[in-house]
């Protein structure tokens, strides 16, 4: 009875230290739905900034809860279809928004970032809108993300010491993104990017199709200047900072 009793005790004084409580109604994605896939990028250095985001703590995609079973639909409809979602941003920290407008404004443009906008110097990026003082992403209403093909081969994996072609280039000499095919890479900072661009095959045009149309039955809304970013009108609220850890 005592080793009982002792196990009890245990269980209750570690317990709080396990549980953790977000925020606003904010929940991890993985406890709505651990089918899908999550790469988060600016928890890595798989990103333009060649390094983890502030704020990054956990590669863990957070959200608004009614955003999160929303996204819960859209991967239950997918699934018969052999297809997931992939996360590759969701809650974003308004000290990580803050890392990005100075990792904009520090005078260096290195041939790894250049993978990321070809076309144009890093310092306009906010000007031209493809990254926001203050992003939707913060509220917990906007997420990134792509569709991956569950009968392909997606074993490639990124590594940081390769020279890879920019996110504007076919997808075999791109940095390796385990999932379909969109035209180019996640956040590619490009006219190639904006979702209805006629720069892309026929058969990227139709992965682009399928995903704005499978997220727009669950009420999100597609950004034009990225195929990848999404956000669920009414959901969002006050931006937040607090950071992004581990779920568990």
């Amino acid at each position: 009875m005592k080793t009982v009793a002792g196990a009890f005790l245990l269980a209750v004084l570690i317990a709080p230290v396990q549980a953790q409580t977000l925020p606003g109604g904010f929940v991890f994605l993985r406890d709505i739905d651990p089918t899908i896939i999550q790469d988060i990028r600016y928890a890595s250095s798989n990103n333009f900034t060649g390094r983890p985001l502030a704020g990054y703590g956990g590669a863990e995609c957070v959200v608004k809860r009614e955003v999160g079973l929303r996204l819960k639909a859209v991967q239950q409809e997918l699934a018969q279809k052999n297809l997931s979602l992939k996360m590759y941003d969701c809650y974003r920290p308004a000290r990580a928004v803050a890392d990005m407008v100075a990792w904009s404004r520090n005078g260096k443009e290195t041939a790894a970032e250049r993978r990321y906008n070809p076309a144009f110097a890093k310092a306009d990026l906010f000007r031209l809108g493809y990254i926001a003082t203050h992003s939707l992403h913060s509220t917990g209403a906007a997420v990134d993300l792509t569709l991956v093909d569950l009968t392909a081969d997606n074993s490639g994996k990124f590594d940081p010491a390769k020279d890879y072609a920019d996110c504007t280039a076919p997808a075999a000499a791109r940095a390796p993104e385990g999932s379909v095919d969109m035209g180019t890479g996640y956040d590619c900072s490009d006219v190639k990017g904006h979702t209805a661009t006629d720069r892309i095959t026929p058969a990227q045009r139709r992965w682009r199709t399928m995903l704005v149309a499978a997220m727009a039955r669950q009420g999100f809304v597609n950004y034009a200047k990225e195929w990848w970013h999404f956000s669920l009108p009414g959901a969002g609220g006050p931006a937040y900072d607090f950071p992004i850890t581990r779920a568990r």
